[in-house]
C-alpha cells in the first residue's frame, strides 16, 4: 500500500528545516558545534538497523529482503564472524560497492556527521548500491556482531558511539539472536544500554528457531525474555518473532504455520516504518529540539550562578571550578528544574558537565538572553514554539489528511 503523501512531505521538509536551523544555531552557541550537515538527515529515506550477536542472520536477513540471495553480489554469511564493517545498502541505477569516505564525504547522502567519529572507523564502513524495489523505499544498516571476546572487542574506533549514531536515527531496529546464541555478556549489555529511550522502533528476532524443536524452542524464548527483561529496565521486553528468515526451505517442525505468520508480522513493521516515515522525521526533530533546549538551559544556568558568584575580590576561576564541581551546592538542577517544560525524569547528571567544561571554555559562552533581538523572538523562544506547537501541529494535520485518504487493498487515494 502507498500513501500518497509527498505534498505534505514538502511542507514537513520545510518546517523541519526551519526548526534544525534554530537548533544548530543554539548548538553552535552553547555545544560549541558548527556544522548543520545534520540537517541533510531530514529528507533521507527511513533506516533499518541490524543488530545482533555474530552470525545469527542479519546478513542473511537483508539479502533475503532485498533480493540478494542467490546473486554474486549477496553480503557474506557464514558460521564464523563474518561481518567486519557497517554496511549501508541503498537505491542506485546498478550494483556498485564503495567505501565510507564517499559515503560521507556528500552531505546530501544524509551520513555526513559520521565523518566525526574518526578515519579508523571510516576505514570499516562501507556503502552499496544497487536496484532494489524496497531500497527505493529504505536503506538497510548491517553491523558488525556482537563478540563477548574481550580481545575481538578491540575494534579500533568507537563502536558504541557508532551503533549510538545509528540507533538514534533508525526507524525500526532488528535486534537478532538465534538459539545457540542466547549469552548476555558485557558487549551486548552495553548495546541494550545504547538501545534504552527506543523501545518503540526495536524487535527482537529469534531466528533460525526450525533448527530445534518444539519444547526446547519455548525454553529458548523463555530465556531470551527473561535475561533481557532485566537490562531493559522493563516488565517485558519488544516483542519477540520467531521464525527462519530466508527462503530456503524449512526443516521440518511443528510450528511452521506460526513461523510463517511471524514472518509477516515483520514485514509490516517494516512497511509501517515506511509507510510512518514523516511522522518519525518529525518524531526525531522534536526530541533532537528538546534536548538541545535542555542542554542550552543547563548552561546557561551555570552562567547565571556565576555571574551572581563572582565578585572583584574572588578568583573567577576558583568560583567557576568550584560551581561546575559543586553544582548541587549553588542549587543548579533546582533552577533548571523551574524553566517550562522540564521534568526531573529528563534532567541527566549535571556531573556530566565538569568534561564539558573542561573541553569547552567559560569563555566562550554567553547568556542566552543576548540572543533576543529587539524585533525578533528570543532564540530559545523560538525552539520551544517549535517543540510545543509547530511540530505537534504538523503532526496532526498530517494524520488529519492521512484519515482523510480513501483505502483500497492495494493503494490508497486522496
Amino acid at each position: 500500500m502507498t500513501l500518497k503523501v509527498q505534498p505534505l512531505f514538502h511542507g514537513v521538509l520545510a518546517t523541519s528545516l526551519k526548526v534544525v536551523r534554530y537548533v544548530f544555531l543554539l548548538l553552535i552557541l552553547c555545544f560549541h558545534v558548527s556544522s548543520s550537515t545534520e540537517a541533510n538527515e531530514i529528507p533521507a529515506k527511513p533506516l533499518i538497523l541490524m543488530v545482533g550477536p555474530w552470525s545469527t542472520g542479519k546478513s542473511t536477513l537483508i539479502n533475503y529482503l532485498v533480493g540478494l540471495e542467490d546473486t554474486v553480489e549477496r553480503l557474506h554469511t557464514g558460521a564464523e564472524p563474518t561481518t567486519s564493517d557497517f554496511f549501508v545498502l541503498k537505491y542506485g541505477p546498478k550494483y556498485r560497492k564503495f567505501k565510507g569516505m564517499e559515503l560521507v564525504s556528500d552531505e546530501k547522502q544524509g551520513f555526513a556527521s559520521l565523518e566525526k567519529l574518526g578515519l579508523n572507523f571510516l576505514e570499516r564502513l562501507q556503502g552499496i548500491e544497487m536496484q532494489s524495489p524496497l531500497l527505493e523505499s529504505v536503506s538497510f544498516v548491517d553491523t558488525p556482531g556482537i563478540i563477548e571476546n574481550k580481545k575481538q572487542q578491540e575494534r579500533g574506533y568507537p563502536f558504541n558511539e557508532v551503533l549510538q549514531w545509528f540507533i538514534q536515527r533508525a526507524s525500526l531496529i532488528l535486534l537478532v539472536f538465534d538459539p545457540t546464541k542466547l549469552e548476555v555478556g558485557s558487549e551486548l549489555e552495553q548495546v541494550v544500554n545504547i538501545l534504552k529511550g527506543h523501545d518503540g522502533k526495536l524487535r527482537l528476532i529469534l531466528n533460525k528457531a526450525d533448527t530445534v524443536g518444539e519444547q526446547e524452542l519455548m525454553k529458548v524464548y523463555g530465556a531470551l525474555f527473561w535475561s533481557l527483561a532485566p537490562l531493559m529496565h522493563s516488565v517485558e521486553p519488544p516483542r519477540i518473532y520467531m521464525g527462519s528468515f530466508w527462503s530456503k526451505k524449512r526443516q521440518d517442525n511443528s510450528l511452521i504455520q506460526l513461523f510463517e505468520e511471524e514472518e509477516k508480522s515483520v514485514l509490516l513493521d517494516l512497511h509501517q516504518a515506511i509507510e510512518n516515515q514523516v511522522e518519525n522525521k518529525i518524531s526525531y526533530i522534536r526530541r533532537h529540539a528538546f534536548l538541545v533546549r535542555l542542554h542550552a538551559l543547563i548552561v546557561d544556568t551555570f552562567l547565571s550562578v556565576f555571574e551572581e558568584r563572582k565578585s572583584w575580590f574572588g578568583d573567577s576561576d576558583d568560583i567557576w571550578f568550584n560551581i561546575v564541581h559543586n553544582p548541587g551546592m549553588y542549587g543548579v538542577v533546582q533552577r533548571v528544574l523551574q524553566k517550562e517544560g522540564i521534568s526531573k525524569h529528563d534532567l541527566k547528571d549535571v556531573g556530566m558537565y565538569v568534561e564539558f567544561f573542561q573541553d569547552n571554555l567559560r569563555t566562550f559562552f554567553r547568556p542566552l538572553s543576548h540572543y533576543c533581538p529587539i524585533f525578533d523572538e528570543c532564540l530559545l523562544e523560538k525552539v520551544s514554539s517549535a517543540i510545543s506547537d509547530e511540530l505537534p501541529r504538523l503532526l496532526t494535520k498530517l494524520k488529519t489528511e492521512k484519515s482523510s485518504q480513501s483505502c483500497s487493498k492495494d493503494s490508497c487515494d486522496p
